[in-house]
């Protein structure tokens, strides 16, 4: 039970680093947004840039999260003998 826990409370961590690193790529691409924004067509090719790369750090959050509970799962099964 111990092995399980120790997964979980790992998963739990890695979960939390995911999240806070989505935060600070989107608050970096805010600053950005913010700084460009006085020189127009900059401003246009940066937020196209900025909105993908949004789009592209929410993708990557998601399937990362996505990973880390198909793993806890697994873990949990083993442990736990449980055949969902």
């Amino acid at each position: 039970m111990s092995d399980y826990r120790a997964i979980q409370t790992a998963v739990r961590v890695e979960k939390l680093r995911i999240w806070f690193a989505w935060i600070c790529g989107t608050v970096i691409l805010l600053i950005i947004a913010m700084v460009t924004r006085t020189v127009p067509i900059l401003s246009v090719i940066t937020q196209v840039l900025l909105v993908a790369g949004f789009l592209a750090l929410t993708v990557a959050l998601f399937r990362m999260t996505g990973a880390l509970n198909r793993k806890a799962l697994a873990a949990r099964r083993e442990v736990l003998g449980d055949d969902l």
